[in-house]
């Protein structure tokens, strides 16, 4: 079977069980394990958390069902089961929160997890290829696995707006991974593609069901796992550099809103009301525009990581300037809008 049928069988199966599955747990949870509004929280009503699962179920067996039909090529395997370890471990991280609402799991415990989680990364070979000293690449791997997870957990605070993310960086990395041979990376975004499309209309439904921090952890370490596995220096050395803009949204919000609490003296750690999202809603913006925007700018960003694995340095220069100095524009507006 040809690997481009491969690719788009994990993505359906991933999908579909997905699909299958956040019905039989909405109803299975409606009573339980249910989302409040209040405080940051403006949803109406109580609504299940427990999307997560259906996501995890979604991601896994698509790899099964790969698993099982085909012979991976040499190493394949073995790289997917580091991502199938710390993803199950932040997953149950996720989902032991969930659980505990509101109080959840101390920041001493997950970042423990978390920490063991890039640890099974690192351990089967996915790391930082950048620096070749590992005394560098294990703690830049730490901080870019452990950020990202985090930074989707934030983007979690409005419908659409983390599973979105999660739609266009898969797909930024399945298409710059595809011509490669890192075929682990393709199965896996495509499963995980399958699973966040299959999840997507639930976020919005009228009977909705929320990803909870099972669901928004996992999608970021996955996406975040998978960034470092993709070849980008075929065609341009500076092509190393392109996992910053097929993130690119998920890293501005977390430094933005960890900038926006510096600023007014709180802790970048603790929940507050300045998240770009929850700025815009007050500025007046529709939800569905602000998640359409986000999605927009994930997909600009991802076409110039398309563009910068490709460009000379003249160019890659130029990228960087154009996106600050955007970057900066942005912080200086966002930064005047009402956040409490």
């Amino acid at each position: 079977m040809k690997p481009f049928v491969l690719y788009l069988l994990a993505g359906i199966v991933s999908c579909a069980v997905c699909a299958g599955v956040l019905p039989i747990l909405r109803r299975a949870v409606s009573r339980a394990f249910l989302d409040n509004p209040g405080g940051l929280k403006t949803h109406h009503g109580a609504v299940p958390l427990l999307g997560g699962c259906g996501i995890f179920l979604g991601l896994i067996s698509g790899l099964v069902f790969i698993r099982l039909t085909t012979d991976f090529p040499s190493g394949t395997l073995h790289t997917l089961r580091g991502i199938c370890l710390g993803g199950l471990l932040i997953f149950l991280l996720g989902l032991a929160d969930d659980l505990n609402k509101p109080k959840g799991v101390n920041i001493a415990l997950k970042l423990l997890v978390q920490l063991t989680a890039v640890a099974a990364l690192i351990y089967y070979g996915i790391v930082i290829r950048a620096f070749p000293s590992p005394w560098v690449a294990w703690p830049l791997t730490f901080l870019w696995v452990a950020g990202l997870t985090n930074a989707f957990n934030l983007l979690d605070i409005m419908d659409g707006l983390c599973v979105s993310q999660g739609v266009i960086c898969t797909l930024g990395l399945t298409f710059i991974a595809l011509p490669g041979e890192y075929v682990y990376v393709n199965f896996a975004a495509l499963s995980l593609l399958g699973a966040c499309l299959a999840f997507w209309p639930h976020n919005h439904a009228s009977k909705k069901i929320f990803l909870g921090d099972s669901g928004s952890t996992l999608i970021g370490f996955t996406v975040a796992s998978l960034s470092i596995g993709t070849g980008y220096s075929g065609h341009t050395d500076w092509g190393f550099l392109a996992p910053l803009f097929i993130l690119a949204v998920p890293l501005f919000d977390t430094v933005f809103v960890s900038l926006a609490r510096l600023l007014k003296g709180k802790n970048p750690l603790k929940g507050s009301p300045d998240h770009i999202a929850l700025r815009l809603k007050k500025a007046g913006w529709k939800p569905g525009t602000i998640v359409t925007a986000f999605a927009a700018t994930g997909l600009l960003c991802n076409g110039c990581a398309w563009v910068l694995t490709r460009a000379g340095l003249p160019l890659v220069i130029g990228l960087f300037v154009l996106t600050g100095l955007s970057a900066l524009i942005l912080t200086f507006y966002l930064l005047k809008l009402p956040a409490d």
